[in-house]
């Protein structure tokens, strides 16, 4: 595995065999999640799920001899590394797999993409930044898109419904936690800070956990598919966006965003027979045209152009 560097990648270099390889690996670990998560349903409850996905994680990114920095989280970032153990981790993992008991996992997966729609707005928000023009339109267009995904499954009752929203909440979650993590990242490696942050979830998400495990039935497919989404889907396959971020730059590498729904979806239809509805369709598109505009810089004129895809 490369060793993710520090120095910023140059913005118009194209994608090289392994940036492209990373690029993909990536976005099909984190698109199968979804269908992971229903596999592991059949016989665990969603409690036991996330503690065991949490956990498997952060051993994976303890014991593996993965690139990394030992730096030590300095005492004013403490506050925020908890905030992101619980923010992006420990509540958005736990309403993911009882969200998957009331919806398709390729629902769950099309409603994932609005992530950057929320990072944008919290940006906005937290870090002030100026939010104008197609970036405005990105968001409004974004909302349309998670509408239009909602609405088939809100129409078929409140179950659903409740579905619906925990994956919402979920992305919200995730929204604020991206914003957050950013420049923490960039302090103390991708690696490293995922690491504790897994640490400290698995903390949380324990006690849920070990309420539920008595209702566990420990089937073997179930238990492999939990097993590969936290070793693989939690803890390497943030290990491989740490490298990817080296090599390519953050810009670039967040635009594996787009494409989690897209392997959600067909993964879902292909292997549980999931039912997509045209809005649905219609809807992920909006997602997407609007997560990328949402996601451009703001320009000035003498800012130099940067490619809109990788």
């Amino acid at each position: 595995m490369t060793t993710a560097t520090n120095a910023p990648a140059p913005i118009d270099d194209r994608f090289t065999t392994t940036d492209w390889g990373l690029f993909l690996s990536v976005a099909v670990i984190w698109g199968s999640s979804f269908l992971f998560i229903d596999i592991g349903l059949d016989a665990l409850p969603p409690g036991v799920i996330t503690l065991m996905r949490v956990g498997l994680g952060a051993l994976a990114l303890t014991v593996l001899p993965l690139p990394r920095r030992h730096t030590k989280i300095e005492p004013e970032d403490r506050v925020r590394l908890v905030a992101l153990s619980i923010f992006w981790v420990a509540i958005p993992f736990t309403l993911f797999p009882i969200a998957e008991q009331h919806i398709t996992s390729a629902v769950a997966g099309l409603l994932n993409g609005g992530t950057p729609i929320f990072a944008a707005i919290f940006a906005m928000l937290l870090l002030r930044q100026s939010t104008r023009g197609a970036q405005l339109l990105g968001i409004a267009v974004g909302f349309v898109g998670v509408i239009f995904v909602s609405l088939p499954s809100i129409g078929e009752g409140s179950s659903e419904t409740f579905g619906v929203v925990l994956v919402v909440l979920a992305t919200v979650c995730y929204g604020f936690a991206v914003t957050l993590a950013g420049p923490m990242q960039q302090r103390y490696g991708s690696v490293n800070l995922m690491a504790k942050v897994l640490a400290l979830a698995t903390v949380w998400t324990a006690p849920f956990g070990l309420w539920q495990i008595d209702d566990a039935e420990w089937e073997l497919g179930p238990v492999v598919a939990v097993a590969v989404l936290g070793v693989v889907g939690t803890g390497i396959a943030f290990a491989l966006m740490g490298t990817l971020v080296g090599r390519v730059g953050s810009t670039r590498a967040s635009f594996i965003t787009y494409l989690i729904p897209v392997v959600a979806l067909v993964l879902g239809v292909a292997f549980r027979g999931d039912e997509v509805f045209v809005l649905e369709l219609v809807g992920v598109a909006f997602v997407i045209g609007g997560a990328i505009l949402a996601s451009r810089r703001t320009t000035t004129p003498s800012t130099r152009r940067i490619r809109s895809t990788p």
